[in-house]
């Protein structure tokens, strides 16, 4: 396992390569300029500046392959992901910031999803075609269904006009006020868990009613075994592959639902970023952004695939 996990390690750098090239030269087909954005505003005050001068001196009148190497040699020699356009400002500085919101708002949406889609999945399966099966089924479908944004939305402005209630605006640590912090996180953590936890809960079902129905399942309920450890020991290990490989296909979905939220919620977190540097072409922000989005999805797939050899050891790995 050591040796594969080394080689997937080796094999993110060209994928994140192909994944920044791509990036940074799809983000200038995007209609709209940086550069017409900053005339508009730098007009009212500066009249001689031209075009030609604010590109020159944003270093945007060189080729594009020669700012993508400049890019790259800023990361490797100054491990610096980027400076915006705009102001100069260091974007490892607002990662230090906003990183914490969303890594804290992604971990409440994801244990709130599994708390919540692995029991009823089991239940479901476990219970199938009663009352049971058919409400967690119905679960399911609604969380599939009903967008989240929507939701969020609601979860604003209803409580805002039946009991004059909202959200605290101002982020606070989880270390200085545990109460005042989940006030701010647990409302849109618990709506992206309930979307997020729909797939994982369908998959889940799914997957314990074919393991159910295996030979080696019918021999430990003939021999008397233990329900829980029938369907705990036995069928739901086996049954988690699949269900752990949903979970890894869904993080870019929870990632995208990170930009929505934040933006609904008012949190200052990396989704909030990631929208106002496109909104603002800060290309520099966006590439680093990106790059800094690929690697987090492909180390957590890469966790998803060494976890398979925890879950089940006849899976080998192959040196």
């Amino acid at each position: 396992m050591k040796e594969y996990t080394i080689r997937r390690l080796l094999a993110l750098i060209p994928t994140l390569f192909l994944a920044t090239l791509v990036v940074f030269f799809v983000i200038r087909l995007i209609p709209g300029d940086i550069i017409d954005q900053m005339l508009a505003e730098s007009n009212a005050f500066d009249a001689d500046i031209t075009r030609e001068r604010l590109m020159h001196s944003l270093g945007l009148d060189l080729p594009v392959h020669v700012q993508y190497f400049e890019w790259i040699k800023g990361i490797v020699l100054d491990q610096n992901l980027g400076k915006s356009l705009w102001d100069g400002r260091d974007l490892t500085d607002d990662l230090s910031k906003m990183l914490p919101v969303s890594i804290e708002l992604a971990l409440i949406a994801l244990i709130i999803s599994l708390i919540v889609a692995l029991p009823i999945g089991v239940l479901s399966a476990i219970r199938q075609e009663t009352r049971l099966d058919y409400l967690g089924r119905t679960f399911s479908i609604l969380g599939l269904s009903v967008p989240g944004f929507w939701i969020g939305t609601m979860a604003i402005v209803l409580p805002s006009i039946w009991w004059g209630w909202s959200p605290p605006i101002e982020v606070v640590s989880f270390f200085e006020d545990p109460l005042e912090n989940l006030q701010m996180f647990l409302i849109p953590g618990c709506i992206m868990g309930l979307v997020f936890s729909a797939v994982i809960m369908r998959m889940t079902r799914a997957m314990m009613l074919e393991v159910l129905r295996q030979d080696y399942i019918r021999t430990a309920w003939a021999k008397g075994a233990n329900e829980k450890i029938v369907i705990i020991r036995h069928a739901l290990k086996n049954a988690l592959i699949p269900v752990v490989t949903v979970i890894g296909l869904q993080i870019p979905e929870l990632i995208a639902g990170l930009v929505v939220m934040e933006q609904i919620f008012s949190l200052p977190g990396i989704g909030s970023l990631i929208l106002e540097s496109i909104l603002l072409r800060d290309y520099p922000f966006v590439i680093g952004l990106m790059l800094l989005m690929g690697l987090l999805i492909l180390i957590i797939n890469l966790l998803v695939d060494v976890s398979y050899g925890l879950l089940d050891p006849k899976v080998k790995f192959k040196r």
